[in-house]
């Protein structure tokens, strides 16, 4: 079977880790496509060379509640809610979704036999970036380090709501140079320069990817239905079963149900989903921005990177 989320630490990161007694440094670039990925890969390789480059699925929902959960638990979404209620938060929660992940990262590595001194650091923000370099010798003692760096996905979420980045990255190759001169300028390349001095190990991979959508999909919700534009939750949702790919019972899927009667559909290609109410607006202002929740290769098949300092 393909390594998957809730599989890539077991399968892929802890024989990395069991390699030797080197620190290993696990960056999580949210969002991160695979050309996003080689647009990065020069700058990088300044200091690092690459050792092996694969691909790995993000389980769906491609969404930062979902992949990015999954990926720090190692468990599927209905796993995560039935055994740690207390840390997965339903569709319907109000607020950030994503808390938890150092306590769903340490019942892993607890899991797993490990008893080594770790970390979690998560950089949401520019002033979160430049604290971590500042700080970066307080990670030299542990043997897993784990860095999720969120700035693509705000880049993506921000494309949509600034016009100015709108036109910025109007078009994938536009999107690519935006990421690019953004990782030039970040305390992110300077981390990663202090890493190769460390002579740790860095892994750069993501929890999905992401895609340009400018095909809009009919669906009627009701006023509980998540807001994401490439898939949808809730009970009653009304669509054309030919334009979505859905999945009747969550439990097929490994994914909570809320009730009964709740199912989850999926934007295939380069759909997104649009209610009827304010129709022609809403297909106006997403068209052509880039998305991620459904299917597609661009937000399920996503880089697993190795390194190793020049």
């Amino acid at each position: 079977a393909p390594t998957m989320s809730h599989t890539l630490l077991k399968n892929k990161v802890s024989p990395i880790i069991e390699e030797d007694d080197d620190p290993v440094f696990l960056l999580v670039i949210d969002n991160l496509r695979y050309d996003q990925w080689k647009i990065l890969q020069p700058s990088i390789s300044k200091y690092f060379r690459v050792e092996s480059e694969e691909m790995y699925m993000s389980i769906l929902p491609t969404a930062t509640h979902y992949a990015r959960n999954a990926l720090f638990a190692g468990l599927m979404p209905s796993e995560m809610a039935r055994m740690f209620p207390q840390l997965w938060k339903s569709e319907d929660h109000q607020g950030g979704k994503n808390m938890h992940e150092r306590e769903f990262l340490e019942a892993q590595l607890k899991r797993l036999g490990y008893q080594f001194k770790w970390s979690y650091n998560k950089i949401t923000n520019l002033n979160a970036g430049k604290k971590l370099n500042d700080n970066f010798n307080n990670l030299l003692n542990n043997r897993l380090n784990v860095i999720v760096y969120n700035f693509v996905d705000m880049l993506s979420h921000a494309r949509t709501e600034m016009e100015v980045i709108k036109e910025l990255a109007d078009d994938e190759p536009a999107y690519r140079s935006l990421t690019l001169s953004w990782f030039e300028h970040s305390p992110l390349l300077e981390i990663i320069r202090k890493i190769s001095e460390t002579g740790g190990k860095l892994v750069i991979t993501t929890d999905h990817g992401t895609i340009r959508v400018d095909e809009p999909v009919k669906v009627v919700g009701d006023r509980n239905t998540n807001s994401n534009l490439r898939y949808k939750t809730g009970k009653n949702l009304k669509y054309e079963a030919k334009e979505v790919f859905e999945i009747r019972n969550p439990q097929d899927a490994h994914l909570p149900k809320q009730n009964v009667s709740t199912s989850f559909i999926f934007a295939k290609e380069r759909g997104y989903f649009v209610y009827p109410n304010n129709y022609n607006h809403f297909v106006n202002f997403y068209r052509n921005t880039f998305q991620h929740g459904g299917i597609s290769m661009e937000e399920m098949m996503i880089p697993f990177v190795t390194l190793v300092p020049k």
